[in-house]
């Protein structure tokens, strides 16, 4: 008996021999055996049409969790029960396969490319449409490319990857970037993109999502296609959709991690000690050196005398300090992520749980962010025509840690020091008012941001009705943000702390029907309604504190301060909005979307709460056609539409608001009685911007999917500017918002892929795009443009507003080289000071006369290009991005005449080492430099045009004979590289941030490095 029960232990490690063992007992040897015996062993690859293996195909036994991967050849092995069986083949991009099996062993399959993804399913607002029926401008962008880019935001990945999306450089760890879909459509309204995640509109920052989290993200570009969001999309619409786990595939376990390493792409640096000495000497030279040329130095010259006094000893010599402030304040910056996730699912129920973690440590001291992520997707068949889900996830975002000031970081002389001999700091080294870099860095500083968010869902397939589904969505997403501060050497250094907080809560409710059929397979149509309520509410309040004795407790004793304040505010807002959306088919050919929506909003005047936008498209499947005979065509689509979109204005701006604070004291000594004053006058007519526009468009795959791509141009207008208009000051006011004036958009943009090489062992792959937009202001107060098209006297010049021209023009004196030693210089000018053009001829100086248009600030095209090369285990993508201004378009302003005129503060302060400063010994310098200040001092604007190589990576899948050991379906490792090599003229920080060397005083505020980064990774999956 115990050699029995021993036998049955042994056969027991067969996941199929414990049922047999519980079900037959003990004495049920030989069943064992038989039973083990009635599985097999399945192998086989997976190749595409050209042979190649495909690496990840889902390979599942239909109707049941029992699946496997297919490895970086294309290889997999499944254990199967005998008899017959269909195995489904699936796989992104390819047509999915499922193939019947008797008692095989070894079953190879080949998958076809789906038409280049054209069946691929694309979101497009409130549901989903297949690529091949889309009519307006949407496109998926290509984020897996990116997958193994040390991005710790999605947009990141976004950059150049989609014609008319532009996405800006991230400077500062955890920040977000600018996002434009297509161009200015607005002067002072809102100008976001509209962020969609899940179906929920989402209004937090997205850096407190996962990248890793995101399986796709579609650009709805024109009015057409952003009609269904209404009174919220004329800045186009980002519609972002998170993992989700497979039915009936078995639980899968992923890790990817990445440590990256940054620093700056341009390596700018203060003056050193000699350096800084020369420099004084230079603005002195009229001291320093001897005429006539001033090149020859001057035994006389005394420079202790001339450095500013703070850099002197008591015997008034020049302190021998060389003080790197820029090392000190700044470092090697380091990225580090991990990922995790589980994901799987039966027939009924798939799942996803992830988490992930973010450490980013900037270039900048204390420039940190570290996340914390979780994520729950959970969707379960309740019965054959329910289905209930969620989308949810968790995030912390850590920022706490004040940075030194980087300006200051720039202009501190390397002569002083900023702790004295106990290591105590010196609050104001050059004893004037300008402050210690480090004063900002030395501070208790705590700032975490929460936010939640959850979509939680009912569908249903209403059983009586073929094609009747009616989903609601309850979204809700909620943020708590918490700063906390305390300084010793705030407030004139009598020490400052505060706590301030912020709650703010969505809720989101969706009600969809759609409704969908097929007749006499002829007409295939497809409607959807809509009911959509929302609702904004938001909290903050501030408790300060100034005057502290002892700041030991910091921030959580408030009440030690001897001037305490505290502030508090909040709103509320509701949007809701209906809409109606008819796709239509015929004949597999000829398609419709109609669309019209109607949005009502709770910060619009009482006159115009609601407003209406309807949008229509139609598309044309030319391939389709019977007469349509051209073999090397493979897909062919024209379409167009047009279509209405709208912009929503601040809330209460329609309204008259007041502001509180001191109103009157009663005599002399008395009481400060507080009060409230009215501030701005109401509008009841204020009604939304209304953006309106065509877009034509053509989709096309040649030569047996070998070249695939599209082609739109666009033109949209925008009318009834939000925009605050000057009033007469009689009526105790400045401005009231109200609606003036028309931008008009128009531009093009193409998409160009080509498998250029396509066999077993190599693939090589390109994408190009390239985009085009221009703006034009076409009426501002007036009537706009005259008979001949020119600019009436309504231009507001003082706004920068010119009709006829782009947003962003450039309206600016001229300059023409510098003035040298022995020029007929006139009078208010010097050697080293910018020639100003006499522009108007009067032979006089003036800014308000002297002023051209020099140019513009936007872009006059974008382009990028990805090349993936697949050899073996291999894969090596590189991405060149572009943005080009041509002459007089994608300026940037790069000098402003800060530092390069003698004064006490251009003694005291340092700059930047890289600035070709005008001297005698120098006269062909680029920027000016003179003993006395020039009467005008022009700002001067350099092209900011650039070629990036913005992304290289090179990965490495591994081959079975290493994941089977591992037990692991994938495994691979990579290296990459972020903006690598930058080729341009611009001088200074990076062209895309348009910071100059001496812009806003060479580095302040927004004035930060963009980073090159290299990165090293795993992923790995069970």
């Amino acid at each position: 008996m115990k050699i029995i029960v021993s036998a049955v232990v042994l056969r027991l490690s067969h996941p199929l021999a414990v049922g047999a063992a519980l079900s037959g007992g003990l004495g049920l040897v030989a069943p064992l055996a038989a039973v083990a015996q009635t599985t097999r062993t399945v192998k086989g690859t997976v190749t595409d049409e050209t042979g190649a293996g495909l690496p990840g195909v889902t390979v599942v036994l239909k109707g049941t969790s029992t699946g496997a991967s297919t490895d970086a050849e294309g290889k997999y092995s499944i254990a199967l029960p005998n008899g017959t069986g269909v195995i489904r083949f699936s796989f992104v991009g390819y047509t999915e396969q499922e193939l019947a099996i008797n008692d095989q062993t070894t079953v190879n399959i080949k998958l076809v490319a789906s038409s280049k993804a054209l069946d691929d399913v694309v979101v497009v607002g409130y549901g989903t449409q297949r690529k091949e029926d889309l009519t307006g401008a949407v496109v998926s962008a290509n984020i897996e490319s990116f997958r193994n880019q040390p991005n710790t935001n999605i947009t990141q990945s976004l950059q150049g990857t989609v014609p008319g999306l532009n996405v800006g450089q991230i400077s500062a760890a955890g920040a977000n970037p600018s996002i434009q879909i297509r161009g200015a459509t607005t002067i002072s309204g809102n100008a976001n993109v509209l962020i969609v995640l899940d179906g929920i509109i989402f209004t937090g920052a997205l850096s407190s999502l996962n990248p890793d989290d995101i399986a796709s993200v579609d650009v709805l570009k024109d009015a057409s296609s952003t009609a269904v969001y209404g009174a919220q999309a004329a800045n186009g619409v980002l519609l972002i959709t998170t993992r989700r786990g497979r039915a009936n595939q078995k639980p899968r376990f992923n890790y990817s991690g990445y440590i990256a390493g940054q620093r700056p792409t341009v390596n700018l640096h203060p003056l050193n000690r000699d350096q800084y000495l020369q420099r004084i000497k230079d603005l002195t030279y009229l001291q320093a050196y001897l005429p006539p040329d001033y090149t020859t130095p001057n035994p006389a010259y005394n420079l202790a005398a001339n450095v500013d006094r703070s850099a002197l000893d008591a015997n008034n010599q020049i302190l021998p300090n060389d003080y790197d402030w820029w090392g000190a304040g700044t470092q090697t910056g380091y990225v580090q992520n991990h990922e995790v996730s589980i994901s799987g699912g039966s027939d009924k129920t798939t799942y996803l749980f992830s988490a992930g973690y973010n450490k980013q440590r900037g270039f900048i001291k204390n420039d940190d962010f570290n996340r914390k992520t979780v994520r729950v997707n959970l969707e379960t068949q309740v019965t054959n025509w329910w289905k209930l889900g969620t989308q949810s996830f968790a995030s912390i975002n850590d920022y706490s840690g004040a940075e030194p000031s980087l300006a200051d970081l720039v202009r501190a002389s390397p002569l002083l020091t900023p702790y004295d001999a106990n290591g105590n700091i010196i609050p104001f080294p050059d004893g004037t008012v300008n402050p210690n870099p480090f004063n900002t860095y030395n501070v208790a500083d705590y700032d975490k941001r929460l936010s939640f968010f959850g979509n939680f869902f009912s569908d249903i397939s209403v059983p009586f009705v073929k094609g009747l589904n009616y989903r609601t969505n309850f979204g809700n997403n909620y943020r708590n943000d918490s700063h906390y501060y305390a300084s010793q050497y705030d407030a004139g250094l009598t020490g400052r702390a505060y706590k301030d907080n912020n709650q703010y809560y969505e809720s989101t409710f969706d009600n969809i029907v759609t409704y969908n059929r097929n007749f006499n397979e002829k007409h295939d149509f497809t409607l959807t309604l809509l009911y959509s309520a929302i609702k904004r509410q938001s909290n903050h309040t501030l408790a300060d504190a100034m005057g502290f004795s002892n700041l030991t407790l910091g921030y959580n004793s408030l009440q030690q301060g001897a001037i305490q304040r505290n502030s508090s505010d909040g709103y509320q807002e509701t949007l809701n909005g209906q809409m109606a959306r008819l796709n239509y088919k015929f004949l597999d050919r000829y398609l419709l979307t109609a669309t019209i929506r109607r949005d009502g909003f709770s910060g619009f005047a009482t006159n115009n709460k609601y407003g209406a936008f309807p949008s229509a498209a139609l598309g044309w499947i030319i391939t389709n056609e019977p007469f349509f005979k051209q073999s090397w065509v493979n897909f062919l689509k024209l379409r167009a539409g047009y279509g209405a979109s709208g912009n929503l204005t601040s809330r209460y701006s329609s309204l008259a608001q007041v502001s509180a604070g001191a109103a009157y004291v009663f005599g002399d000594g008395g009481s400060t009685q507080f009060g409230q004053q009215v501030q701005t006058l109401s509008n009841p007519n204020l009604k939304w911007e209304s953006t309106k526009g065509f877009n034509v468009g053509l989709d096309y795959v040649l030569l047996k999917n070998r070249i695939s791509g599209n082609v739109d141009v666009y033109s949209t207008k925008t009318s009834d500017l939000l925009f605050d208009v000057n009033i007469p000051g009689i009526t105790g006011f400045q401005t009231v918002r109200t609606n003036v004036g028309q931008v008009s958009n128009k531009g093009i943009e193409v998409t160009l892929t080509t498998a250029n090489i396509a066999t077993p062992a190599f693939k090589w792959n390109t994408t190009f795009n390239v985009s085009s937009n221009r703006n034009k202001i076409l009426k501002l107060v007036g009537l706009g443009l005259d008979a001949n098209g020119n600019g009436t006297e309504q231009d507001l010049v003082n706004s920068n507003l010119f009709i006829g021209k782009p947003i962003q023009t450039i309206y600016d004196l001229q300059v023409n080289g510098i003035y040298q030693l022995g020029d007929n210089i006139p009078a208010g000018y010097y050697p080293g000071t910018y020639r100003v053009v006499d522009a108007n001829g009067d032979g006089k100086f003036t800014r308000l006369d002297d002023r051209v248009f020099i140019g513009n600030q936007e872009p006059s095209y974008r382009f990028s290009v990805l090349n993936t090369f697949d050899y073996k285990g291999f894969t090596l993508t590189a991405f060149i991005n572009s943005v080009q201004g041509g002459k007089d378009s994608y300026l940037g302003a790069n000098y402003n005449g800060i530092g390069s005129v003698l004064s006490d503060n251009s003694r005291r302060f340092n700059y930047f080492s890289d600035i070709d400063y005008w001297s005698p010994s120098n006269p062909n310098a680029e920027y000016p430099r003179s003993a006395v200040g020039p009467a005008l001092a022009p700002t001067v604007y350099r092209s900011r045009n650039f070629v990036r190589l913005q992304n290289v990576s090179l990965t490495y899948h591994f081959g079975k004979a290493l994941t089977s050991k591992l037990s692991a379906d994938n495994l691979s490792v990579f290296v990459s590289g972020n903006n690598l090599i930058t080729w341009t003229n611009w001088k200074g920080w990076d062209p895309e941030t348009g910071v100059g060397l001496v812009d806003n005083f060479g580095a302040f505020n927004n004035a930060r490095p963009v980073l090159r980064t290299y990165s090293t990774g795993v992923n790995i999956t069970f």
